[in-house]
């Protein structure tokens, strides 16, 4: 028996959509917002879910957003329902990745055949998984830390804002973290710095300058207190160069991080400070998603986040304060709760 998982605010409508596919013979889980809805796919792994996209605290896209960066959950059929029927959510929803959109009212039977077709799809897939080349792709796949990361590496505990590397120097490493936060930064002719990515748990770094064999091109130092495993340089060239799956997944981190690096350069040419702003706060709270349930950035000084975002620290500040006020946001001493995050996404250029 199938599982559909419904993420849906408006209670009748979830409860009919479940009876609908009950009575269809699917196994069905519910969740009344986005937030409830991830924890319960992580968990479950349904076989197909249903999202609205208007939904307070975490919407459809971030729903979708959030499952996609999981291998249990990536590529998992999805399919959008909303009230709002404009080319261009309709175009958004399939540029991350959704199967099909469907535009409220429906019927059951369009519903049914929108799932049968995208559960159909999948069994196919699977069927044609047998050919040298997706083999492959399947091994590759299935890309483990434990490959790289074991007992007998080095361990290095450092305090809150130590040097890891510096621009310039020749790269021995490559750095996994084990606890903590690191940033990595350039500075100009005049001294300024500019942050150009923040790291925490779990996420390497370092290695683009060994796989390019030349210099660090940035500095690395700590946010706060950070536990860091070492890889030689030398096992790590062995593993990329002869393991498909390490070589892989090294080579999607360097393409994801080369696609946030044009974004951040186009927002910082083109939008607006409140745009910028909004942006940058979007941009950490994803990669604070990983360790967080909460939508919250923590840890972070504000002169730390106007670097990121290439603003000054007095600009975020005030920006930050009229976000409060709009009801965008809540400040806390040393943290930033994102109260809505559709409306920070969706700010004019």
């Amino acid at each position: 028996m199938k599982t559909i998982l419904v993420i849906e605010d408006n209670n009748e409508v979830r409860e009919n959509i479940a009876e609908i596919l009950e009575l269809s013979n699917y196994r069905v889980l519910t969740a009344p917002e986005g937030k409830t809805g991830v924890e319960t796919a992580l968990k479950e792994k349904p076989d197909l879910i249903v999202c609205d996209i208007m939904m307070p605290v975490l919407d459809g896209y971030g729903v979708l957003h959030l499952l996609n960066k999981h291998n249990d959950t990536y590529g998992t059929p999805f399919i959008f329902l909303t009230a709002k029927s404009e080319k261009s959510d309709f175009r958004k929803g399939m540029e991350m990745g959704a199967d099909d959109y469907i535009t409220k009212p429906f019927d059951g039977i369009e519903l049914l055949k929108a799932i049968e077709i995208r559960l159909q799809k999948i069994e196919t897939l699977k069927t044609q998984a047998q050919s040298p080349v997706s083999q492959f792709l399947n091994t590759a796949a299935t890309f483990s830390e434990q490959q790289l990361i074991s007992d007998n590496n080095e361990i290095q505990s450092l305090a809150k804002k130590q040097k890891i590397y510096a621009e310039g120097r020749r790269p021995h490493s490559v750095y996994y973290i084990v606890n903590g936060k690191v940033k990595t930064y350039k500075i100009n002719d005049n001294g300024k710095e500019f942050i150009t990515d923040i790291f925490s748990k779990g996420d390497f770094f370092g290695f683009n300058a060994i796989i390019e064999d030349r210099n660090y091109s940035d500095n690395a130092d700590t946010l706060e207190e950070t536990d860091l495993m070492l890889i030689p340089r030398e096992e790590f060239l062995s593993l990329f160069t002869n393991d498909a799956q390490v070589s892989k997944h090294f080579i999607k981190l360097i393409t994801k991080n080369v696609f946030e690096k044009e974004e951040a350069l186009i927002n910082l040419a083109y939008n607006s400070l409140r745009k910028k702003v909004a942006f940058g706060l979007i941009r950490v709270l994803e990669k604070y998603r990983n360790e967080k349930a909460d939508n919250s950035i923590s840890e972070l000084s504000r002169e730390n986040l106007a670097q990121l975002i290439g603003v000054a620290t007095e600009s975020l500040i005030r920006t930050l304060a009229d976000f409060k006020s709009e009801g965008l946001i809540n400040l806390e001493p040393s943290k930033i709760i994102i109260i809505n995050e559709k409306k920070l996404r969706d700010l004019p250029c």
